[in-house]
C-alpha cells in the first residue's frame, strides 16, 4: 500500500529552466507542477453544469469551496463531464476532464494523471500549456478523478483502457502526445502498446513502469481491502506524502494541498472503484516496454512511432 501512495505524490523530475521559472512565479514554487446542498446552477459555455454562486461544477465535493489554491481552483472551475460510451449503445460514464479552449494545428496534448489522483493534479502546468498555444486535455483515469460511477464499473487494467480509447476515440480523434507521470506512466505504455493508432509520442515522468502490479493486496479479503483503502483517503497519511514530496512551502499551504489531493476521494463510489483496482492486479507493464516503438529516449520521456488516424477515428 506505502508504494502505491508514494507513487502518486513524487515530484517529477525538473523541467527546463525557463520553465522552472515561470512555474515558481506562477505557483508560488517549482516544485507545483504535479501534487499529489441545494445550490443553484447554470449551464457553461460546454453544457457543464456549473453553480452560480461558486462556479465550480456541481458535481464536485462541496468542500472544493475551501480551497485556496488559486490554480486548483480556477481548474476546478474549468472541470466538466463528458458521456463516454463503454458498452452498448445506451451505455455511458459520465468522464470528467479538462477540456481545451481551442484546436491547435499540432496535434494534442493529453494529460493523466498518478495513482489514486485527478486532473487538479496539473493545475500549475495546465496554464503553461495553453499559454504556449498547445491544445491540451486534463483526463481523469476510470476509477479516480470526478467521473460519475454510480453504476459501479470495473476499474481494472484493462477497463481504464477501454475507456480511455473510446474517451479518445469520441472526443480527440487524431494521435495525441500522451503524457504519463509515475503510474500514469503505466496507463500510458499500456494504452500506446494496444492502441499505436492514437498516440502519436509518450512522455513519462518520474515513471512508475516496473512494478508487477499491486502484488499480494489483489488476494486480500474484502473487509481487509477496504480497510487498506480507507488509510489511503487519510488526512494524516496524505499529508505526510506532501510533506515528503515538498520543501519550503508553509504548514497551511501542505494543508490545502493535501485537501485538493484527496477532493475526488469525497465521491460516494471512490473507495468500491479502488478496491475494483486493487483486487483485479493492476497494472503489470514490464513485458510491454520492449514493445514501445523508442526511436528517441531523453530525460524527460519516450518517442513513440508516429502514426495517422482517419476521419472515423479507426
Amino acid at each position: 500500500m506505502m508504494s502505491l501512495v508514494w507513487g502518486s505524490s513524487s515530484p517529477p523530475p525538473p523541467p527546463p529552466e525557463a520553465a522552472v521559472s515561470t512555474m515558481a512565479k506562477k505557483c508560488g514554487g517549482s516544485r507545483g507542477l504535479l501534487s499529489s446542498s441545494s445550490r443553484g446552477v447554470v449551464s457553461n459555455s460546454s453544457g457543464a453544469v456549473a453553480s452560480s454562486t461558486t462556479g465550480f461544477p456541481s458535481f464536485l465535493p462541496k468542500e472544493v469551496e475551501k480551497i485556496k489554491d488559486p490554480y486548483a481552483r480556477t481548474l476546478a472551475q474549468r472541470m466538466e463531464r463528458l458521456p463516454v460510451q463503454i458498452g452498448s449503445s445506451e451505455s455511458f460514464i459520465m468522464s470528467s476532464c479538462v477540456k481545451p479552449q481551442k484546436q491547435s494545428e499540432i496535434n494534442p496534448v493529453v494529460l493523466l494523471h498518478c495513482f489514486d489522483s485527478s486532473c487538479l493534479e496539473w493545475r500549475c502546468a495546465y496554464p503553461l500549456l495553453e499559454e504556449a498555444g498547445l491544445e491540451a486535455w486534463a483526463v481523469d483515469v476510470l476509477g479516480w478523478g470526478f467521473s460519475d460511477l454510480e453504476r459501479r464499473p470495473p476499474c481494472s487494467a484493462a477497463s481504464k483502457r477501454h475507456h480511455l480509447y473510446q474517451f479518445w476515440k469520441s472526443y480527440i480523434r487524431r494521435p495525441m502526445i500522451l503524457v504519463g507521470p509515475s503510474l500514469g506512466a503505466s496507463v500510458a505504455i499500456d494504452f500506446a502498446v494496444h492502441h499505436p493508432i492514437a498516440v502519436e509520442k509518450l512522455v513519462l515522468i518520474n515513471a512508475s513502469v516496473y512494478a508487477e502490479g499491486t502484488g499480494d493486496l489483489a488476494k486480500l479479503p474484502k473487509f481487509l481491502a477496504y480497510a487498506g483503502v480507507s488509510l489511503l483517503k487519510s488526512i494524516p497519511l496524505r499529508l505526510y506524502a506532501n510533506l515528503l514530496a515538498f520543501n519550503g512551502i508553509s504548514l497551511s499551504t501542505t494543508f490545502d494541498w493535501t485537501n485538493v489531493g484527496r477532493l475526488h476521494c469525497l465521491l460516494p463510489w471512490w473507495k468500491d472503484a479502488t478496491v475494483s483496482f486493487m483486487s483485479s492486479g493492476g497494472y503489470n507493464v514490464i513485458s510491454q516496454i520492449k514493445q514501445v516503438d523508442s526511436q528517441h529516449i531523453n530525460g524527460y520521456g519516450i518517442s513513440a512511432k508516429q502514426n495517422s488516424v482517419s476521419p472515423d477515428g479507426q
